[in-house]
């Protein structure tokens, strides 16, 4: 019994020192895996491109498609002005006294960032660094370098020529890949600073964060500092259109912001929007139900017929719904969801038209208080509303996705931006008629300068005719412009 007592024991022992040798044995080798973890080879600080391509053949590939230039009915990646009949023509008006009413273009693919950065008229020798924040690959290293003096150097002088002499190229892989691991990474800190300010801590994010705030670095809303140029994200208050706003109204004020612009033709101290796709994706169905960017826009692409890779072709998912959209709503008919999305832009888009249109009608009922000798306190507060009524359309008017991303939220603020636009028309209308305007007049010259504005064929010209000895400018210079 006592020999039978002491196998067991020596049975169990070796067993245990089996399972405990075996176990240290595992920690080892994971801990040696861990210490020499795969990476590329390149420098830390690489932001060339160029550099990943031997390493990285069938993204780098995937990623110049981007050069492809395609219209989507509403949208596309073709460089054509947005003043077109078909785009938004009474843009000049809108943003008369701006650097969008000489040039706004549509966007091209993430490969044409710094050379259509450095052509467009809006930028002046007057320009800050942060117009170059969301187009150079050079912008991590040159924070790092100079600081919260890159902000505001000049973009011409300064900015441009070192981002030359770094070798610079346009949006690309190490603005969302760690260059030694390629790990994905946030590389714009104004992008943690505006989740922080939201109590949202960017510390430790899944991947499927990753996968979203890659893109949202700069497919945001965002002002520049008054204090010192610095690219600043409105979510305090949060993401949607009337949190911003109140941001806007409010906290921005506070610290010194209070426009980007005064409008030559209202007078009013108006805000520009900038492609807000992250805050409308986040508010939207697809965002509530934590579908990523990336879902939609890199969907997996066969590229010689066996693998798989992530696609790094950014564009409409129109363009690769079996991949894109297929992936999650596979079961459906395709050609039918096809035509839902373009039911929803073109839903969206009817009615952006109709906000512009208002919000245009309400400016030149607002310059003729100013010519009529209206009281300020009136004048005042029509250009509050005209302020409020530009920024809801603009909000979904500089958003890429033609209202798809939310539509329920697009269509709301289009519609509260007719509400207030009227809100504007109404009260110049009551001061207006005690000074015996004539109001069919008022109407007619309003639609002869929408008329003239669309007429002229040079778009460079456009902006000179939203202005007249009827409709005078109402204010001397324009400010430096964001981008």
């Amino acid at each position: 019994m006592k020999r039978f007592r002491y196998g067991a024991y020596l049975l169990l022992l070796t067993f245990v020192l089996i399972i405990t040798g075996c176990s240290n044995d595992g920690e080892s080798k994971k801990a040696n895996a861990a210490d020499s973890k795969e990476t590329t080879g390149l420098s830390a600080d690489e932001i060339s491109n160029e550099a990943f391509k031997d390493l990285f053949p069938l993204q780098y590939n995937s990623y110049m498609k981007n050069e492809k230039m395609e219209d989507t009915k509403y949208s596309g990646s073709v460089k054509r002005s947005k003043y077109d009949p078909d785009k938004e023509p009474l843009l000049p008006v809108l943003f008369n006294g701006y650097g969008f009413a000489t040039e706004y273009n549509e966007d091209r693919g993430h490969t044409y960032a710094l050379e259509d950065i450095k052509n467009v008229k809006r930028i002046t020798d007057k320009s800050v660094g942060s117009c170059y924040t969301c187009k150079s690959t050079a912008v991590p290293k040159m924070l790092e370098e100079m600081g919260d003096d890159y902000w505001g150097a000049n973009f011409n002088s300064e900015i441009w020529t070192k981002g030359e002499a770094m070798g610079h190229s346009p949006i690309g892989c190490s603005d969302c890949h760690d260059p030694e691991t390629m790990d994905l990474r946030i590389t714009r800190p104004s992008f943690t600073k505006g989740l922080e300010s939201q109590g949202i801590d960017v510390s430790n994010p899944t991947k499927n964060d990753m996968r979203s705030y890659v893109c949202g670095q700069c497919h945001v809303e965002y002002h520049f500092a008054a204090n010192n140029s610095e690219v600043t994200f409105p979510w305090a208050e949060g993401f949607k259109p009337e949190e911003m706003y109140e941001y806007y109204n409010t906290i921005a004020k506070e610290n010194g912001f209070e426009k980007d612009w005064v409008s030559n033709i209202s007078g009013a101290p108006m805000l520009k929007a900038q492609h807000p796709e992250y805050e409308t994706h986040a508010s939207g169905t697809h965002g509530k139900a934590n579908v990523s960017c990336a879902d939609c826009h890199m969907p997996f692409e066969r590229v010689d017929g066996k693998r798989k890779i992530t696609s790094h072709w950014w564009t409409s998912p129109l363009k690769t719904m079996d991949t894109s959209c297929g992936q999650c709503h596979g079961d459906r008919d395709l050609d039918k969801l096809k035509e839902r999305v373009l039911d929803i832009q073109e839903t969206n888009f009817s009615a952006l038209h109709e906000a512009q249109n208002i919000s245009t009608t309400a400016h030149y009922y607002v310059n003729k208080m100013i010519t009529s000798g209206v009281s300020q306190d009136k004048i005042t507060q029509a250009q509050e509303f005209v302020r409020k009524g530009q920024w809801f359309w603009d909000i979904v008017a500089a958003e890429n996705s033609v209202g798809f991303h939310n539509p329920q939220g697009s269509m709301d603020s289009l519609r509260e931006s007719t509400v207030q636009s009227n809100n504007a028309i109404r009260l110049a209308t009551e001061e207006l008629v005690k000074k015996g305007v004539d109001m069919n007049e008022l109407d007619q010259e309003i639609e002869k300068v929408k008329k003239a504005v669309q007429a002229e064929t040079d778009n460079f010209k456009k902006k000179e005719h939203a202005v007249n000895s009827y409709f005078p400018a109402q204010q001397p210079a324009a400010p430096a412009v964001k981008k």
